[in-house]
């Protein structure tokens, strides 16, 4: 099993951390948030690594990890940088935002998971939000699961009162899955490009939960692989500081 980490945005909400350097360069803990992820994948005995690079990409250099440049990463989102990766989506491959801090058992529960596309979902997601004034909760990429299916997923989609859990940024794509999202990615590019998709303003600004909502609409099985707590989202300088301070404890 492959693994696709998109590291291309720049940390904006992170300043002045990020000036100048990419927020998966983080320190916490005596590495980085990036290495930290990489740890997590090849325990699990996930070695074949590529990295989605943007907004100071050249200071991203660990070795044995595959690398993609998005040079237009200040006019395009997430899924645009995935996309830059397509060549790697051949086989089952694990797909993860480069901001999040994970364990190894996360991600062994993932890779063990059925389905062809599978999210993993902190079913414990509010108390997370406990005193986190930094990031609202509207930032949150929160879903509805019906009978372990996802139905409903994006920031703003979902109601917080009818939410089962967030969607933290850890997701596995079977072969088919794979094939099927990038299929349906092209479809879109050559009908819809520069119009709305789903809930972003056109296809190069959309998140990657934009994309599974579409899968949705067509049809096609997301799973929930729920986890209750076990990671953290390091996207304000609040979160940085817990983070720090809860490694120390």
């Amino acid at each position: 099993m492959k693994a696709i980490i998109v590291a291309a945005g720049a940390g904006s909400r992170l300043v002045p951390h990020t000036n100048g350097m990419p927020k998966c360069l983080l320190h916490i803990g005596g590495q980085t948030i990036l290495q930290r992820a990489l740890g997590a994948l090849r325990i699990n005995g996930v070695s074949d690594i590529a990295v989605v690079k943007g907004y100071c990409g050249h200071m991203i250099d660990y070795r044995d990890v595959t690398y993609y440049d998005n040079t237009d990463f200040s006019n395009n989102n997430i899924l645009r940088s995935l996309f830059y990766a397509e060549d790697e989506m051949t086989d089952d491959f694990i797909f993860s935002y480069s901001d999040i801090l994970y364990s190894g058992d996360v991600v062994a529960g993932l890779v063990k998971n059925e389905g062809d596309v599978v999210l993993t979902v902190d079913a414990n997601w509010k108390q997370a939000y406990e005193g986190r004034h930094m990031h609202p909760i509207s930032e949150a990429e929160l879903v509805k699961v019906e009978d372990g299916l996802v139905k409903r997923i994006g920031k703003d989609v979902v109601v917080p009162g009818e939410a089962y859990g967030e969607f933290i940024g850890l997701a596995k794509f079977t072969k088919s899955g794979a094939e099927t999202m990038k299929s349906t990615y092209h479809r879109i590019a050559k009908s819809c490009s520069g119009q709305p998709f789903q809930h972003a303003i056109s296809l190069e600004k959309a998140y990657l939960t934009d994309m599974i909502q579409e899968l949705i609409d067509h049809g096609v099985s997301v799973h929930s692989y729920d986890i209750s707590g076990g990671w953290m989202e390091i996207d304000t300088p609040q979160d940085l500081d817990r983070a720090r301070t809860l490694d120390r404890g």
